[in-house]
This record gives structure tokens, sequence and C-alpha cells, in this order.
């Protein structure tokens, strides 16, 4: 405690004890006790509010006696201030009859603001010192600021110090050419701080205490989670390791400091655009495969496609770290749509590629979607969201193909063609997709690696997805017929099912 300082220093020979008592005790002031409750107030129990002498002795004279008291005349004036809590980290301190302060010119204003420990140390204590320069009448003031911890400091006669011996705080100025200062301290040590505020005349460095000049000034002081709310370019959160709480801004597109103000690796705006621009109009590649599939009548497999190419040209736009950001809904529900449509066609594309029959192919559909949605849910940045999914539909391809050339006795696709124009292309397309997206992305090259990936996702697509079916026509030779010159045809509704078993088995007369 500042407020009992004894300096005992041994001699050899006799001498009267000399005590240094380098603090004044001053009353206990009674405006706190007539307007609120002394613990809700940001007061000291042993700061008075008596006026101020000319010159107040210095810290450190020493007192000859031990029972040398100081009148009460000496004490500092101190304003005491309310403290409001609105949120985490989110304080603000009232001045009792403020927030303007007059500062007589033959003593300081002392303010006593009161930092809790825990709930006040992981934010930024801010101090905005505003000039009233109506209130000079044409004189020139200068009012100084200094805030000091638990121990208040005098600024002497005409000093502009904030320092005293080993004691040394934060000084901001105000004037009639720089009428605002602010002040912002991140992670502020608790416990009572001290804001001294003094208005001297003249022109630095040659400062004079002012004769008739009572300057008038703005004071707001607060405790904000970040600095300026981290502006445009960062986002403020609330950060927790082991037992310690505190907020931070974490800065985007190359942005640095406190409240991401520093501009030195900063990205530039064209710089923005053309990232923004590249990652959104990759998608378009999408577009080649859905006019493929829909002619080839894999019409689901198109609507995932654009599914895809629209959820991920949009959730790029929206997950800009900059200021070129455009967002059509919530960045979580884009940028689930976007990975479950990117998963979702890896894995209709391959099981495609296997031809299974119609029922069996919409369930193995429906059930990659459900795991898909559970496995995003789990994590969505995780690697094998990516390669669990596509191995198994790679198993289940594999598994069909083996068995359809067992059954046929032939290698299948029969023809060589498809594997050297298609199937080797597109899987090479594809192997380098995935070893991009795995092992070369990463946060600096991520607007083209990515970029790339999407336009090799696509091509790949184009080049797997299976030909149309050819339809069957031939009809089994125990169901042909001829009878007066014309030949019976087998109802193709009642092959897939559509007719009922009392319906008719021949519906339809070819010409033979």
């Amino acid at each position: 405690m500042w407020l009992c300082w004894f300096l005992a220093v041994p001699q050899s020979k006799p001498s009267p004890p000399t005590i240094v008592q380098p603090c004044i005790k001053c009353p206990q002031p009674s405006l706190s006790r007539a307007l609120v409750p002394g613990a809700a107030m940001n007061m000291p129990q042993s700061l008075g509010n008596q006026p101020l002498p000319p010159e107040p002795p210095s810290l450190g004279t020493p007192i000859e006696g031990s029972g040398a008291i100081v009148p009460p005349e000496h004490c500092w004036p101190v304003r005491p201030t309310l403290r409001n809590e609105l949120d985490t980290f989110s304080v603000h301190f009232y001045i009792f009859f403020g927030p303007s302060v007059a500062l007589p010119p033959e003593r300081p204003a002392v303010f006593a603001l009161r930092l809790l420990p825990v709930l006040d140390s992981g934010g930024v204590l801010s101090l905005e010192l505003q000039l009233n320069v109506s209130s000079l009448h044409q004189e020139n003031v200068t009012v100084f600021g200094c805030l000091t911890h638990e121990v208040p400091l005098s600024l002497g006669d005409a000093a502009v110090t904030c320092s005293k011996e080993s004691l040394a705080g934060f000084l901001f100025s105000v004037s009639v050419t720089s009428r605002v200062a602010r002040l912002r301290i991140p992670f502020p040590q608790t416990g009572t701080w001290f804001l001294t505020l003094r208005s001297l005349c003249g022109v630095g460095p040659r400062f004079v205490r002012c004769r008739n000049a009572t300057a008038e000034v703005r004071l707001r002081t607060f405790l904000s989670p970040c600095v300026d709310d981290c502006g445009p370019y960062g986002q403020c959160k609330l950060l927790r390791t082991h037992n310690y709480l505190y907020a931070a801004c974490e800065c985007k597109a190359g942005w640095r400091g406190w409240g991401c103000t520093d501009s030195a690796d900063a990205l530039t705006y064209g710089f923005q655009l053309l990232s923004t621009l590249l990652l959104c109009l990759s998608n378009l590649m999408f577009l080649p495969p859905v006019v493929l599939a829909i002619r080839s009548r894999y019409v689901l497999e198109a609507a995932v496609y654009t599914f895809t190419m629209f959820f991920s040209t949009f959730y790029h736009a929206c997950d800009q770290p900059g200021i070129v950001v455009f967002c059509i809904m919530d960045y979580d529900v884009l940028q689930f749509c976007d990975f479950l449509g990117s998963l979702m066609s890896v894995w209709v594309t391959v099981i495609a590629m296997a031809r299974l029959q119609p029922v069996i192919k919409q369930v193995l559909y429906l059930l990659g979607a459900m795991l898909l949605s559970m496995a995003l849910q789990l994590d969505r940045h995780g690697l094998w969201n990516l390669l669990g999914p596509s191995l198994f539909a790679l198993g289940i391809l594999a598994t069909a193909w083996t068995v359809r050339s067992v059954r046929r006795r032939h290698c299948y696709p029969p023809t060589w063609r498809r594997w050297l124009f298609y199937l080797c292309p597109g899987s090479l397309i594809a192997g380098s997709a995935v070893l991009l997206y795995a092992f070369v992305e990463t946060r600096d090259n991520y607007f083209y690696i990515h970029s790339i990936w999407h336009m090799l996702i696509a091509g790949s697509v184009g080049f797997l997805l299976p030909p149309r079916a050819k339809t069957d026509r031939r009809v089994p030779s125990g169901a042909r017929a001829r009878g007066c010159g014309y030949q019976l045809c087998i109802n193709e509704q009642e092959e897939l099912g559509l007719v009922g078993p009392g319906g008719a088995t021949v519906s339809s007369i070819c010409a033979s």
C-alpha cells in the first residue's frame, strides 16, 4: 500500500529517528456517504475533496518526528466515479456532475477508477479527453493528463512529465491545435487507477501556470473488450486460456495491431477483388457437367451439381477476409451447404459410374446425404470428410465393376476408348484436385489453389460421368407371336412395373 510507506536508515552514530512518509492521509470524503454506498463508487478510502495548495509537497520529503500530521488542506480534490457494467469487459465510468470537467488554474483534478480482478483485466481501458475551446477566451491553454496505477502523481508547478522516481504513468494532452486525445491500455492491471488533469499556459516546452484561465474538458472513460471493436478488418473474440478470460482481435486481410489498424502487410482492394472473383467465377466450370448430365438423363446428378455451384459461389463471396464481402444468408448456412454440395457431387458421380439398380442407387444417394450431413456437423474441415466418402464410393464402384466383369467374362467398361479418353483423364484430374486440397493449399495461397480445385473437380465430373444407358428393346423369343401379318410387342410399362398383375400382357401392335 502506498499510503503507509516508512523508511528506516541505519547509521553508525546514534541520531534522532527520521521517518519518511511519502503520502498524505486525507479524511474519507463525505460525498460518497451522501450519494451512494462506497462499494458502488470508484473512490479510494483515503482521498478527500479539500483544496490543494499552490505547490503540493513532493513525494519523498522527510518529515521529522514520528508524530507529524499533514493538515487536511494538503489533500488533492478527487471527483468520484460510478461504475456501470454493461457486459463482459464492457464497463462505463461516469463522473458526478460530468462529463464536463472544469479545471481551475490553481489545482489539478484527480479521478479514481477501480478495476476489479479477473472481471476487468482482459479488456481495454480507454480514455477520451476533448477540450472545449470556447471556454478558453483566446487563451493558449494546454491540458495535461497523467494516468498512473495505485499512486496519484502531481504534475508539479509547470512540469509535463508523468513519472516520479520508480513510478511511471501515461501522459497525454489536449490543446487548441489538438483538441482530442485518446489513450488505450490493453489488458490493464487491476486495482485503482488515478487520472490527474491540469491546465498550463504557454507554448511548449516552456509552460507556466495559468493565472486566470479555467479550461473545460469533456472526459469519457470506459472499458471495452477490444479496441474500436477491431474495425472493419477484424473480429473481436472472447478467449480463454486455462483460467484466464480475455478478449482480442482476430485480424484479417493482412491487417495487424491491437485494433487491426496496422496496414503494413494488408491486402489491397484490387487483390481482394481479384481473389473474390477467382473463387466465385471458378464455380462456373460446373455448367458443362450440368448440361452433360441433363443430356445423359442424369437429372438428379445435375441437380446436385447445380446446388454445389450456387452455394459454393455465394459462400466464397461471403467468406472473404477483407471488405469485398457479399452474404445472401447466414455464413454458417452457406458454409454447410457448400461443403455438403462438394461432397455430394463426388458421391453421386462415383455411384452413377457403378451403374447400379435404380432402387439401390437411390438408397445410396439418400444414405450418403444423411451420413455426410452428420459428418459435416462433427468436423467440417477434417480431411477424412472428403477422403472417407470418396474411398467408400470407390469401393462400391470397384465391387460393381468386378461383379459385372466376372459375369460378362471381359473387362468392364468393355471399350478401350472409354478408358483412354474418359476414365484415365478424369481420374488423373480428380487425383490432382485431392492432392492440391490435402497437401498444397495453405492460408496464403488459398484463393488461387482453391479456385484451381473448383475447376479440376468440375472438369473431372465431365470426364467420369458415364454416358446414357442404352435401352434394350429386344423382346424375348417366347413373347413373340405372329397373327394376321402383324408382330405383337411387349408392353414396356409392364416391364417397369407400371401395370398391375391383372392388366393385359399385350397392349401394342407393331407392324412386322
